[in-house]
């Protein structure tokens, strides 16, 4: 079994998160575990892919997390024919001054949400690759940083409707993670249905924290422990994909780091100092299921993480 330093747990960040989190589930109702992910994804200093049907809550979810959180928001709608100087920005030229100045696209905003990005084309998805790895974007030759926090919410609709274009794996491997809202159950359905406009909630809600502690939280991830047999175990996990007959690639070292900084988010949420292998099985299936394709076409990706649990035992 893996061995553990002996250590006293205290509230890290437990404290801190739940109150924000209760607030969150006031909005989006009965998606408790899905809200945590996304909230683990934040701190983790990463980006958010959902995927799911329309109308299931995915722009109200990515809306509320700006507001509670208070930060700044931006929704941009995918289409096809939307070009990356939308989303970037262009300079223009103003006959008063004579000279061209820069107006900032929507992306200089801390939370981003890129609403249905498999409707743009392929040129337009890969104009947020630099936003997204280096936070920060090159325009007219002149770099350009971005605000901090910087987060990426993206929504796709399921592959097979019409219109779609499928994000590339460079595009994938951005996201740090991909959730599923699915439909609520009956009585968070029922709920819904009784209670007021998500629109009016969300114009009610109120921020609870800031940027500021929002840096100070993410490096407070960063300094949660984690053992070298976490490491032996992360790398199992990693390997078994390499080797398996069963996938069609394996996961690459980006991948055990974006498990190993998604563990450490989800440990600090949980009050812990230190990485258990229930914090990495926890973000598991998240984590990897965007990064893995089985050879049978027909096994649904989020069957990967499953896979890798149900093979490959805690050293």
């Amino acid at each position: 079994m893996l061995s553990i330093k002996p250590k006293s747990l205290r509230a890290v960040g437990q404290s801190e998160i739940e109150p924000l989190l209760t607030k969150l589930e006031s909005i989006v109702l009965g998606k408790t575990e899905q809200l945590r992910l996304a909230v683990c994804c934040m701190l983790a200093g990463g980006h958010l892919l959902i995927e799911d049907e329309p109308g299931t809550g995915k722009t109200v979810m990515a809306h509320a997390l700006a507001t509670v959180f208070g930060l700044q928001f931006q929704r941009v709608q995918f289409t096809n024919d939307l070009l990356p100087s939308d989303i970037l920005g262009c300079s223009v030229f103003h006959r008063d001054k004579g000279e061209f100045q820069f107006q900032p696209g929507p992306i200089f905003n801390q939370i981003v949400l890129a609403d249905e990005i498999n409707r743009a084309t392929p040129k337009t998805q890969s104009a947020l690759l630099e936003a997204m790895e280096e936070h920060q974007v090159t325009i007219d030759g002149r770099t350009r940083p971005l605000p901090a926090p910087f987060y990426v919410i993206a929504t796709q609709n399921p592959q097979d409707q019409f219109g779609t274009f499928p994000l590339p794996e460079a595009q994938l491997d951005r996201f740090l993670m991909r959730l599923e809202l699915g439909y609520p159950d009956k009585s968070a359905e029922l709920a819904l249905y009784a209670g007021k406009d998500r629109r009016q909630l969300l114009a009610e809600l109120q921020a609870e924290t800031g940027p500021s502690e929002i840096e100070q939280w993410q490096k407070q991830v960063l300094a949660i422990d984690i053992s070298d047999a976490l490491y032996e175990y992360v790398h199992a996990l990693v390997n078994y994909t390499r080797e398996s007959s069963v996938f069609q690639n394996g996961l690459s070292p980006r991948a055990g780091l974006a498990m190993i900084v998604a563990a450490k988010a989800f440990a600090w949420m949980e009050g812990s100092t230190f990485v258990l292998p229930a914090h990495v099985q926890k973000i598991l299936t998240a984590v990897v299921g965007h990064r893995l394709r089985f050879f049978d076409e027909g096994v649904n990706p989020r069957r990967a993480g499953q896979e890798l649990l149900d093979n490959v035992a805690i050293p």
